[in-house]
């Protein structure tokens, strides 16, 4: 019988004394409890650091299991992407966790996700549902799946090793509860700031390893009003709203994510034993190249979106029909 995996959590911060005793009680009451905690704070001005620093000294004076805490202080703030990067970097186990400031985890949480990984060796990177909660920790009576409408259909395409397929339309993979192999780090480095930390590594994974999500909620996902990312209700108020926004940055920012990707798997290390991976990469491009270009008038619109749908483009690399309709309708 193999060993179990070890595990380090990459706990980045800035300013998050509110909520983060919390966080990290929640981590060392954990079942199967992380070999060590590396914290990256970004630049904190109030107690971030001394509450982490306070709590792993007070839980290691009285437990048999030591968890190592790895402090990195950011004298200029890097921005979310890198400072998850830089704490990963400095991760040492086999599995890493990441984790937010803000959020409370299930006592069970690394016990359950970790066994996955020891019972498949193929797995590359998990994920699993969270419970939306407020400010105070009740639950909202939701979850992040039910809240963002994720279907039946793409939970069978992760379930079933096709995790691109999905995430090349959109991102189901939040950080807070993702857990992944270290040895994914190098071949997913530099992380581009066009993309977040999450999204990134769970795209890279998809397209080099295999990617898997648990329905089950394992974190309490703090909603306060402060959060950096957060949940968003992506319901149909949502999307009319969306089409009476200028399409010119939600279309630069998908363009900017389209050519680090590609600039990633043609330039970037081991994209050589990976088949596919370019032609994902550039088809994923052309696209956003072309959604890109279109005239500013709606009417001189309808050829070229016709033409990207007939090539199967808004299929493959989009959402589909809410993507046309939003192409057409949105002011430029």
């Amino acid at each position: 019988m193999s060993t179990p995996a070890s595990i380090s959590v990459a706990l980045c911060t800035r300013n998050g004394a509110r909520f983060l005793a919390e966080q990290v009680s929640s981590i060392l009451a954990q079942s199967r409890l992380p070999r060590e905690i590396v914290l990256s704070d970004d630049a904190s001005t109030d107690e971030t650091v001394t509450i982490v620093s306070t709590l792993v000294g007070e839980f290691n004076a009285v437990s048999s299991h030591k968890v190592k805490l790895v402090t990195l202080a950011n004298p200029t703030p890097l921005g979310v992407t890198k400072n998850f990067e830089q704490a990963i970097a400095k991760c040492t186990s086999e599995l890493v966790a990441l984790c937010d400031q803000d959020d409370r985890w299930h006592r069970e949480k690394l016990a359950v996700m970790a066994a996955e990984f020891d019972a498949r060796p193929d797995l590359t990177l998990l994920h699993s549902n969270l419970t939306l909660v407020d400010a105070e920790g009740v639950p909202l009576g939701a979850t992040l799946f039910s809240f963002n409408n994720v279907r039946r259909s793409e939970l069978d395409l992760l379930h079933s090793g096709h995790a691109v397929d999905v995430l090349l339309r959109r991102n189901l993979v939040t950080g807070a509860a993702t857990v992944f192999r270290r040895l994914q780090l190098e071949i997913s480095r530099p992380f581009p700031i066009s993309w977040l930390h999450d999204e990134w590594l769970g795209m890279v994974a998809a397209v080099r390893g295999r990617v898997d999500t648990l329905g089950e909620p394992l974190v309490d996902y703090r909603q306060h009003g402060a959060n950096q990312v957060g949940a968003r209700k992506l319901d149909f108020l949502h999307y009319v709203a969306s089409l009476r926004v200028p399409r010119a940055a939600r279309n630069d920012r998908l363009f900017a994510r389209a050519q680090a990707m590609t600039d990633h798997v043609v330039f970037g290390s081991g994209t050589e034993d990976v088949a596919g991976v370019r032609s994902i990469a550039q088809g994923k491009l052309a696209h956003e190249i072309a959604r890109r270009a279109y005239p500013a008038s709606r009417f001189k619109r309808w050829g070229p979106i016709l033409r990207e749908m007939k090539a199967g483009g808004y299929r493959r690399y989009g959402l589909g029909l809410q993507d046309i309709i939003r192409d057409f309708f949105q002011p430029a």
